[in-house]
């Protein structure tokens, strides 16, 4: 939540939304990881997800990644914020990386053999 002073200098607290994502993301930068996972729905990131023409995308960089973003190729409230919040870490430092994949192919994904890898 968040606190802001009203008139009369009374305190009020109103609710806020953290995303889990950036949340994520923004711990992982604390402590200085590496490599960030976020666990998703589908193994790979998609552009034109749901379409006869799906195009499953084993990496992106931020720059690439923005342009899908800006394109409006992720569904808010489930792909696009974990896009932006990889993004967000993989440019937060070098040699940093983030992967998006189902969480029972994290190994593989951290391994190069599936996922979608966001790095500089």
């Amino acid at each position: 939540g968040r606190v802001f002073e009203t008139d009369g200098h009374h305190v009020k607290g109103a609710a806020a939304v953290m995303d889990k994502d950036f949340a994520a993301g923004l711990l992982a930068q604390q402590v200085q990881a590496d490599t960030l996972i976020s666990r998703t729905a589908v193994e790979k990131v998609a552009i034109r997800f749901g379409k006869p023409d799906v195009q499953w995308l084993d990496s992106l960089t931020p720059k690439q990644a923005e342009g899908y973003i800006a394109a409006g190729e992720f569904a808010p409230g489930s792909m696009l914020p974990k896009v932006q919040a990889a993004v967000e870490f993989a440019r937060s430092a070098p040699d940093r990386t983030a992967l998006i994949t189902l969480l029972e192919k994290a190994k593989d994904g951290v391994q190069g053999k599936t996922g979608t890898l966001i790095r500089q």
